[in-house]
Order: structure tokens, then C-alpha cells, then sequence
């Protein structure tokens, strides 16, 4: 069982963060600290294995802890979970040895991938005494095929990698076959809507052709398939 402590002062989010953590398997909410003093004293006595951890707070920075944490030589890993965009925080957060950076608001699908891929290479280290340059480059190299690159996207409202990805996965499994939005959604578990959403971003890639459908009655339907 990973041990997690979400450092965050509003309760609502913190109360949000401890929900999707229960829905995932493997780990457990062992403290809530709501100031940057509490999770100080926490850690003081407590090694938990992973911490949720804000930027913003009343008396500081939540990057602060994360670097008296890497100068008390605690063995804690940290996910940044914040509202904060500026490019120099998220540069600074991985400089101090941070996992990831989920911006709020984010969704749960995100929330879960960031979790499973941190026990996932927590797991494999644990179970070997020497790693192979293979086993390291699935941690740090990005997988060339489907990446997701966020100047592709633009402003795209609620765009998210592991959704674009699923999608990209279904359409692959269409074989060449016309398929529709609903489709897509049925096989994804989204709504209608959002896999429209992304079906017509990758015909505005050239990823995808339309071709209309005229039934007997009402509007015609779009047919997408694979270039």
C-alpha cells in the first residue's frame, strides 16, 4: 500500500483529492495537512511515500516543503496538483525532483494516470536490484507513436492525453472501417459530444477523412475513417 499525504488548504479540494485517490487501488490518504507548518510536522515523524502537494499557500510556497523536504534527505516523492501555469514553476518543481504536474481543474482520468504510472515504476524498482537501460527508457523517453503534443491542440478546451489516446486506440481497432462519433464514445466511455470533439481535431490534422451519410430521414451523418 503506498502511503499518501495531501498537503492543500482548501478543504473542498483536498476532500476532492482524497475521493479519487479511494478509487484507486494500492494507495491510501495516510494525512491531511491544510498548511505547510502541519506538513512539516507531519513529515517530522512520518516518511509517507508520496505527497499531493499544492503551490499556493497563506504562509508560502508549496515548493518550499519540496525543497526542505530534498534538504532533511527524506525519501518522500511529490505530485505538484495546483493551479499555477508560469513555466518557471513547473521548471522549478521537476528541478526539486517532483513526479508530475497535474494543473487544476483536471479530471480523474488524468489524476489516475499520473497515480499508476508513479506505483508502476515504484513497483519495478522495488523488484529489481539492477535495471536495464530498456527498463529506465520507459520511464523517461516518450513513446513516438499517437504522442500527444499540447501546441498541436491550441487552446482546446478540456483536451486530455490519456482521452486522446483511447480514441486514437479505437480508431485503430476500426480497422480501416467508417465509424461514427457515437461509436467512438460507446467504445471509450465518453460522451457523444466530447469524441466529436476530438474526431473533428484529427480531421483538421489529416488524420481522418468525412464522409457523409444520408439516411431516410433527418440530419446525414458524419463517417469518419482512418487516412
Amino acid at each position: 500500500m503506498i502511503e499518501v499525504l495531501i498537503v492543500e488548504d482548501d478543504p473542498m479540494v483536498s476532500e476532492i483529492n482524497q475521493k479519487f485517490l479511494e478509487r484507486i487501488d494500492g494507495f491510501k490518504a495516510s494525512h491531511v495537512a491544510h498548511s505547510l507548518a502541519q506538513a512539516k510536522e507531519y513529515l517530522s515523524e512520518k516518511e509517507p511515500d508520496l505527497i499531493l502537494l499544492d503551490v499556493f499557500f497563506p504562509q508560502g510556497k508549496g515548493l518550499d516543503l519540496l525543497k526542505w523536504i530534498r534538504q532533511e534527505g527524506l525519501k518522500c516523492d511529490a505530485i505538484l496538483i495546483t493551479a499555477d501555469r508560469h513555466a518557471k514553476t513547473v521548471e522549478e518543481a521537476f528541478r526539486y525532483g517532483a513526479v508530475d504536474y497535474l494543473i487544476k481543474p483536471f479530471v480523474f482520468e488524468r489524476f489516475k494516470e499520473a497515480l499508476l504510472k508513479y506505483a508502476n515504476r515504484k513497483t519495478n524498482l522495488n523488484q529489481n536490484e539492477h535495471v536495464e537501460q530498456g527498463m529506465i527508457d520507459r520511464y523517461i523517453l516518450q513513446e513516438k507513436e499517437h504522442h500527444f503534443d499540447p501546441h498541436d491542440v491550441g487552446e482546446m478546451k478540456g483536451f486530455n492525453e490519456l482521452t486522446y489516446k483511447k480514441i486514437i486506440d479505437s480508431i485503430d481497432g476500426m480497422e480501416g472501417n467508417p465509424f461514427t462519433a457515437e461509436d467512438i464514445a460507446k467504445e471509450v466511455g465518453v460522451s457523444r459530444i466530447t469524441a466529436r470533439r476530438y474526431l473533428d481535431f484529427l480531421e483538421k490534422e489529416n488524420k481522418l477523412s468525412i464522409e457523409l451519410e444520408y439516411g431516410k430521414v433527418g440530419r446525414p451523418k458524419n463517417k469518419y475513417r482512418k487516412r
